[in-house]
């Protein structure tokens, strides 16, 4: 990770983290840390272990091999310790529907112990129900109800917050929202913040470092500060021409690249050598070229192209 974050102290501390069930091995051999102050995004398809890695770090299920660290504190030896510096977010905000937004927040304070009302005022500005906490939780939104559930979650400020795919259900204003609401948190509190998602546009706006994950596997570990220093094997090269569909027939065929199209171009990996060869061999078959640019990947592009080569 970068310097900002291996100056600051780690929050989270995954080390060797395997799950077995019914000798199906779901995660194999984790490891990665996070920093106060970070947002870690956790990225990976359906199946890919993020949910049972999180249920493993709140301590809601146990690893068959390794140790989840909270604070220097273990998950596994040290539950109560560890436990009282984590907020999370997992599934469907659990309240009361009678109850006013407010009455459920002061009564899961109240299960705490040490949540006094000015903490609950602070939470509900910092989560945006200022307007509406003292309404029914049953006359919420589907987006109103996940903030009621953030809020719960930050109650006993916790050094670390977990969310599991957080943006589920949210609208584009509820998503932009909640994107300014972690980076204060994260600002402001020092908070790290691990965040499980497949919603990958989402997270490179969000995160400031990244693990991608498939098979239960740790594929890539990679910060923002990497991806903007990024080097050529994370650049590709856009060719315009005027018959995409053509141009990646013959590229295939000649060279045996497999160019992606994009509009009115095709991409190939980021070699000046082999673009001056291409061009050449496509004008050799009539086909017009009206330029290339070099463009850095996206996150997306990245996380494509470590699945596919993972799955090879």
């Amino acid at each position: 990770m970068n310097s900002t974050e291996n100056s600051n102290k780690k929050v989270l501390e995954v080390k060797g983290i395997t799950k077995v069930y019914k000798k199906r091995t779901v995660l194999n051999n984790i490891n990665f840390d996070i920093h106060e102050g970070e947002i870690f995004g956790f990225l990976g398809p359906n199946g890919a272990g993020k949910t049972t890695l999180i249920r493993i770090i709140c301590g809601m299920t146990p690893p068959t091999y390794g140790e989840v660290f909270i604070c220097g504190n273990s998950v596994q030896r040290q539950f109560k310790k560890a436990i009282v510096n984590l907020g999370a977010m997992i599934e469907n905000c659990q309240a009361y529907s009678y109850m006013t937004g407010y009455q459920n927040l002061a009564y899961f304070a109240s299960l705490n112990g040490n949540v006094d009302h000015l903490r609950i005022d602070e939470i509900v500005e910092t989560v945006g129900m200022t307007a509406r906490i003292h309404d029914k939780f049953r006359t919420y939104s589907y987006g109103m109800r996940q903030r009621i559930a953030l809020a719960q979650a930050l109650l006993n400020n916790p050094k670390l917050l977990v969310l599991d795919e957080p943006t589920n259900g949210l609208d584009a204003s509820g998503v932009i929202e909640l994107r300014k609401t972690l980076k204060i948190l994260a600002a402001r509190e020092k908070m790290a913040i691990m965040v499980s998602s497949h919603i990958l546009t989402e997270m490179e706006l969000l995160c400031d470092s990244f693990a991608i994950v498939d098979s239960g596997k740790v594929l890539e570990l990679r910060s923002k500060e990497d991806m903007e220093k990024t080097g050529s094997s994370d650049k590709q090269i856009a060719i315009s021409v005027n018959y995409p569909n053509y141009a990646c027939k013959v590229v295939h065929e000649e060279y045996g690249l497999f160019p992606e199209i994009a509009g009115n171009s095709i991409l190939i990996p980021f070699n000046r050598d082999l673009y001056k060869k291409i061009v050449k061999t496509l004008q050799s078959k009539n086909i017009a070229v009206f330029g290339g640019r070099v463009e850095t990947k996206s996150l997306e592009d990245l996380y494509l192209d470590i699945l596919k080569n993972n799955r090879k």
